[in-house]
């Protein structure tokens, strides 16, 4: 009836399809006529009215007579529906979804039926026209009306509010509809939940409980799982409002009620058209007196509908996305599940149905608050996740068959034999169907699957249908509603049957996507949607799939809908994949041109203008307008567009800030950078990408000091801040270095630093650095801090030339105390020597430290590798030549490992030579430096900082760096201009000593107060040389004095503590 009413009113409202009768000039009048005195019959005295009728009644009648009777079916489909309600009332049937659930069912979908029959009836504004045309063209061709006419006429007048006259029919069904839709309590509320509770119960998970995962899904409402929430909704909107009087005695009732109300704005009457319930439920009981407190909840519904439904259905659908996809993957990974949770499968399919039709029927029906909750970008993705679970059921039909077959034989025989068997009352005939049913499944085989034997349980289900019908009247013997096991058990039985002989069936009632031939437009802006987003055009497919489920629409009562659907399905699907098959054509054709462009661009004739350019700017010669763009040369659209989305983020992840020089912690920004690939690893689980390759890659670019597009990098930044941030405060005095902490730490001092030192320079952070910047990165950092000790050292040179005659004499006179006293007079910038030096051994400690967690980095991830570059350093002969000596610690300390001569120093001092000084002169300038240091070293003394403190084995000046300072610039120097180093050292230690010997004779307390502190200085210059030894120094500074000095130290170093 449905499809046939559905298609009186689509021409109707169609102007091309519409009955010609209905717009003809020449009836109009006549037309007009009838309509007005519908439902009466006048065609005496009107003749000039009916004149032009007379003449076509003939052509009126074979015409309009598909319409005429397709209204008369409508009213004998009314008459056999309100006697079969008055039946229903009389034997006072039980109505309980969860136990008589064909029955409830049917009765519910019945009176859904009646009542959207009665409302498109309503909607139809040209009923009264083709009626009264048809009757009156039938009375003048047979002399009386037809035989059906009164009866129609009446009933169009009567339902012309369908609902108000259907309200009034339905007071003596109310008890019997009021029970069907109250047992929905157990159902719909639980099939109602927000995506969060579905979330936290695991729904259709199978993986969330292993131990479980091969037990059948079972429940004592199977049929009610799978059940439509669209059909639910319509059984509780229009049962509520056609026995409303249930919504103010009963609670159950009046949740249900507005559950529904607060879900939807809308239902689907039929295909494509809709019902507004809130509007209609409003009109309806606006005029009854004392419902008001329905009409508030009518209102408050609505506006929960309008405010939280669609972003309510919206995080659904996302569940459904993840939930889905898990089930389709481990289905297709372990297809004998689809035996055990077969009903997990159909929930699936169900629930994602009701969701996109949900979508489908108010994105163009809801008052919007928010449009983004009723456009879904990613709707193909769940589309093609039910297509390949429906793909799943299709392919593994006979692995389902096998199970079930086995089951209803193997158990549900069983305990429905003994059900039956402990039924206190079962009448004969009941008796007999219940036998069979136990007969039919115990001769059920896995044989018969194997030998591909057509199995059907439609009968059976009859049988079962009817049994409900028999045991549901009030008088029954054996009466279901006493048995609520029974019916529950057969529900299961009846379930079971399905998985065996009706798998299609099933399918089409559980994911039947055939409304989408109704709504082309939002079909295909889905489609352009799908192709448009790239992470889900991999899922277009689903489209031309979905065409295929348009045929399921069609109803063999209603042929002549065949070829209009299918020819619809087949023109949608063809265009799907036409333009699917022009957007991969697009892209490769644009591949195509830009590889041609490419190509003309290596052309001779395109190099002409590049050598013009080239010959002007080495003549000097201005060329071309100053506004001229600069011509791309070829190379330039290699450059990784992508990877520059991946460099900047990395590169905005140390949040660099120039102006207040702030900067994230490395380990803090390897953990960032780590979490940002383990994020985009995932990416390989969708796409055939190497992202590993990538990374590599984009971070390989991270340790150069600008990446390819010449921006700054991470090694750039922290070289940067390293160099000018920390160690300048270093210099300035508010940070030290302490070798006990293997870290630089902030001194207590009036003007607190915005960072704290050792949190960017202990061990790990040093770690994080060399993992971040690898030994690159780290090459270039060392390469930084060895270009500012060489701005140092050239500084020094000029000190020591300014006082090169004096230091000349010391050099020679270190025997002579009164000389050297009167000589160390005549020195000038002796603090300056010695400043410039100390800021060098703490750059050196700082690059100490570096090397050190580059080391440790390189032994974790390449062990092998450097043990063989240790072993190979350590085992070069005394006698091998410079060259080859320096190649080798080159290598070595790429790898992290100290070397006796650091290869970066000698490269940047190197750099130095002057050209107009000899490198006789260079040498004497060299050993001047180490004669300046060395007789210098007594003035600190005088420093009230230079005081040496155990706990952090240092002095909170640095100066105890300086031994680092002495043994790296002395090797460097010494290697440059190939003196002996040994001999150098030597001759430094033999006039550090005298120095320092002759401030113990001193009396003045000021000018000897940290003399011991001093002291360690040698003792920590020969532990930190590889060239001088402690008998050395023995022979030259009395070892007696170290101790008595260490013994000092740590006595005061006590005292102070105390």
């Amino acid at each position: 009836m449905l499809p046939q009413q559905g298609q009186v009113w689509k021409a109707c409202g169609d102007p091309k399809a519409k009955p010609s009768y209905l717009i003809d000039k020449n009836l109009e009048s006549a037309v007009k006529f009838i309509v007005r005195k519908f439902p009466a019959v006048e065609t005496r005295n009107n003749n000039q009215q009916l004149a032009q009728l007379q003449k076509e009644k003939s052509e009126i009648l074979k015409n309009l007579a598909l319409y005429y009777f397709t209204f008369v079916d409508v009213m004998e489909f009314k008459d056999h529906v309100c006697e079969l309600l008055n039946t229903i009332d009389v034997c006072q049937v039980f109505f309980d979804i969860t136990v008589n659930f064909d029955l409830t069912k049917n009765y519910l979908d019945l009176i859904i039926t009646y009542t959207t029959l009665m409302i498109l009836l309503s909607r139809i504004e040209e009923r009264k026209a083709i009626i009264g045309l048809y009757n009156y063209a039938h009375e003048m061709t047979h002399g009386a009306s037809d035989r059906e006419y009164p009866r129609l006429g009446q009933m169009i007048v009567d339902y012309e509010n369908p609902l108000k006259k259907m309200m009034e029919e339905f007071v003596p069904h109310s008890k019997s509809l009021s029970d069907a839709l109250i047992s929905l309590q157990m159902v719909y509320p639980r099939r109602n939940l927000s995506a969060d509770q579905w979330r936290n119960a695991q729904l259709l998970s199978l993986i969330s409980a292993p131990s479980t995962m091969l037990n059948p899904a079972q429940s004592d409402t199977m049929p009610c799982e799978y059940l439509s929430l669209d059909a639910m909704e319509k059984w509780i909107i229009f049962g509520f409002i056609l026995c409303h009087g249930i919504l103010n005695t009963d609670a159950t009732a009046l949740n249900l009620w507005k559950l529904a109300l607060q879900s939807s704005s809308c239902l689907s009457l039929f295909r494509d058209e809709v019902f507004h319930i809130h509007k209609a439920a409003e009109d309806l009981f606006v005029n009854i007196r004392g419902y008001n407190k329905r009409i508030n909840d009518i209102r408050e519904c609505k506006e929960a509908a309008v405010s939280h439904a669609g972003s309510m259905h919206r995080e659904r659908r996302k569940f459904l996305r993840s939930a889905l996809k898990e089930l389709a993957t481990v289905l297709s990974d372990q297809p004998g599940l689809l035996g055990p949770k077969a009903l997990f499968v159909f929930m699936a399919l169900s629930f994602a149905r009701d969701e996109i039709i949900w979508l489908l029927r108010h994105a163009d029906n809801m008052p919007k608050k928010s449009a983004d909750d009723f456009i879904d970008k990613h709707i193909a993705e769940l589309i093609f996740y039910m297509e390949e679970l429906r793909a799943h059921v299709r392919k593994y039909g006979p692995v389902m068959q096998r199970y079930y077959v086995q089951y209803l034989s193997g158990f549900d025989a069983v305990v429905l034999n003994e059900l039956v068997q402990n039924l206190s009352v079962c009448p004969e005939d009941e008796s007999i169907i219940m036998s069979s049913f136990v007969n039919t499944m115990t001769s059920l085989s896995v044989k018969q699957v194997e030998d591909g034997e057509v199995f059907d349980f439609r009968g059976m289900r009859l049988d079962w249908f009817r049994l409900q019908a028999y045991t549901s009247v009030s008088k029954a013997s054996l009466g279901l509603a006493d048995h609520r096991e029974l019916g529950k058990m057969m529900n299961t039985i009846i379930f079971h049957t399905k998985m065996v002989d009706s798998l299609v069936e099933m399918l089409v009632e559980t994911s039947d996507l055939s409304i989408f031939c109704f709504y082309s437009r939002a079909f295909e802006k889905m489609f352009q949607q799908c192709l448009e987003l790239p992470s889900q055009s991999r899922y277009s497919i689903a489209f031309p799939l979905l065409c295929t489920h348009f045929m399921s629409c069609t109803h063999e009562l209603c042929p002549e809908e065949r070829h209009h659907i299918g020819d619809r399905s087949l023109s949608l699907c063809n265009m799907f994949l036409d333009e699917m098959a022009k957007q991969a054509r697009n892209l490769i054709t644009d591949i195509c041109t830009e590889q041609c462009t490419l190509s003309d661009q290596l052309l001779p004739k395109h190099c002409a203008k590049t050598i013009s350019q080239a010959v002007n700017k080495k003549s000097k010669k201005q060329t071309g307008k100053k506004g001229e763009p600069e011509r791309e040369k070829p190379g330039v659209e290699s450059m990784r567009k992508n990877r520059l989305v991946v460099t900047k983020s990395i590169v905005g992840m140390t949040m660099y800030n120039q102006a207040t020089q702030e900067i994230a912690k490395p380990s803090e920004l390897l953990t960032s950078v780590r979490a940002y690939m383990t994020v985009l690893q995932s990416i390989e689980n969708y796409v055939q990408i190497d992202i590993t390759r990538v990374f590599n890659n984009v971070l390989l670019q991270q340790t150069q000091h600008l990446d390819s597009h010449g921006e700054p990098t991470i090694t750039s930044l922290y070289t940067n801040w390293y160099l000018e941030t920390l160690l300048r405060q270093v210099s300035n005095g508010h940070i030290a270095y302490f070798p006990a902490m293997k870290a630089f730490v902030n001194l207590p001092t009036e003007n607190e630093l915005t960072f704290n030192a050792e949190e960017y320079s202990d061990i790990s952070e040093m770690r994080s650095l060399s993992e971040l910047l690898g030994p690159y990165g780290m090459k270039f950092l060392s390469e930084s801090l060895m270009w500012h000790i060489s701005s140092q050292v050239a500084e020094l040179k000029k000190l020591v030339v300014e006082n090169v005659d004096v230091l000349t004499q010391m050099r020679t006179s270190f025997d002579k105390p009164d000389q050297m006293a009167a000589l160390f007079k005549r020195l000038s910038s002796v603090d300056s020597v010695l400043k410039r030096m100390t800021i060098i051994g703490v750059i050196l400690s700082f690059r100490s430290l570096a090397q050190e967690a580059l080391r440790d980095v390189l032994s974790y991830h390449i062990p092998f590798l450097v043990s063989s570059i240790e072993d190979f350093k350590d085992h070069i002969p005394r006698e091998t030549d410079m060259k080859v000596a320096m190649n080798v610690y080159e290598l070595s300390s790429a790898a992290g490992l100290p070397c006796e001569i650091d290869p970066a120093l000698v490269v940047a001092l190197s750099s130095q030579k002057s050209e107009n000084i000899s490198p006789e002169e260079e040498y004497k300038i060299a050993c001047l430096l180490m004669v300046f240091v060395a007789v210098s070293l007594p003035t600190l003394a005088s420093n009230v900082m230079s005081q040496y403190s155990p706990a952090i084995e240092g002095h909170c000046n640095n100066i105890h760096c300086l031994a680092k300072a002495i043994n790296q610039i002395a090797a460097a120097l010494f290697t440059i201009h190939k003196g002996s180093i040994e001999d150098r050292l030597k001759e430094f230690l033999a006039l550090a000593s005298s120095s320092l010997l002759k401030i113990g004779q001193e009396t003045d307390k000021t000018t000897t107060r940290n003399r011991e502190s001093v002291y360690l200085l040698l003792d920590m210059i020969v532990q930190e040389s590889p060239f001088l030894t402690m008998d050395l120094l023995e022979s030259c500074f009395p070892y007696v004095l170290l101790r008595n000095a260490y013994h000092a130290v740590y006595k005061q170093s006590v005292t102070s503590s105390a």
